[in-house]
């Protein structure tokens, strides 16, 4: 098919390259435009923008879709249909209707569950006992259209976003090209209303450990967290990321360091496993004790 494909971030590489590697033909690629970065915060691709480049593929990064011109440079793709995924743009009526087949989209939830900016974050801190991908038909709502295709996978009691972003963005790749190869002979399932709730993009306000909270609370904050922005807490005067936790059954007043990295909450425990000190990579509790040493308390 002639596709066009609408994504920015590492999570949209894999179903950019599953598009090439199937031989459908990309006509395009849409990204979010270069931002400054780096030390010399010189502008610089997107992980998509960057890909596309290394493939020869012609590369587009509007600031809007919007404008007359922008949709008509769209349309004048021809394209089959629009292959989209985390690509951070709001695609207006005319460019949804221009692709013969419509565009579909690739949501990281089981919709009708976690519509929205930060599905992956908000179903480990959630709680939920799984995730997964759906294939959407896009329409002019918030992640509302009929869904073509879904596909499960459980959230581990220690699996962090990052772990779930990697899951889930293969799982979309394979999928999306299961979805085109059967595309006529899908039957558009529409979202249910029960069940419907939305994933509020991440604030960094929320990145703060509270020790008083139950020790289930904490260890999904810092793992729905974990790489960016990273949950967080003060051992002297540094700030320490907390990348990978487990919820344990261990006492004391909240924030006393029961051992090792175990520290006691409103009720229970949290174990962190991997953690983050700053100007350093992040690294094992049982590496990073060897220069670092927790006091009686955390609060």
């Amino acid at each position: 098919m002639r596709v066009v494909f609408m994504g920015t971030p590492d999570f949209s590489v894999s179903v950019l390259d599953a598009l090439v590697q199937a031989g459908h033909e990309v006509a395009c690629v849409y990204c979010q435009p270069p931002r400054p970065a780096g030390r010399g915060k010189k502008d610089r691709p997107t992980p998509v923008h960057a890909r596309a480049l290394e493939l020869g593929l012609d590369v587009r990064h509007p600031k809007t879709l919007r404008t007359p011109e922008a949709q008509a440079d769209f349309a004048a793709l021809n394209a089959d249909i629009a292959v989209v995924v985390a690509y951070g743009l709001i695609l207006p009526q005319a460019v949804l209707d221009a692709p013969t087949h419509g565009c579909l989209n690739i949501h990281a939830s089981l919709l009708p569950r976690w519509r929205g900016a930060a599905p992956i974050q908000r179903a480990i801190m959630a709680g939920d006992a799984e995730t997964g991908v759906c294939i959407m038909q896009m329409e002019a709502g918030l992640d509302t259209g009929p869904v073509l295709l879904r596909a499960a996978t459980p959230i581990g009691p220690t699996d962090t976003s990052g772990d779930l972003h990697q899951r889930l963005s293969h799982m979309g790749a394979r999928m999306i090209i299961d979805t085109l190869d059967r595309l006529h002979g899908l039957i558009p399932q529409v979202q249910p209303e029960d069940g419907v709730t939305y994933a509020a993009k991440i604030d960094k306000a929320e990145a703060a450990v509270d020790w008083t909270q139950p020790a289930l609370a904490v260890a999904r904050q810092i793992n729905g967290l974990s790489p960016f922005p990273g949950a967080w807490c003060m051992i002297g005067d540094e700030r320490v990321k907390l990348l990978r936790a487990a919820a344990g059954d261990g006492n004391g007043p909240a924030g006393r360091v029961l051992q090792g990295f175990e520290i006691a909450c409103g009720t229970g425990s949290v174990r962190v496993l991997d953690i983050q000190r700053e100007g350093k990579r992040a690294m094992p509790v049982a590496d990073a004790l060897l220069g670092l040493t927790l006091p009686e308390s955390l609060l």
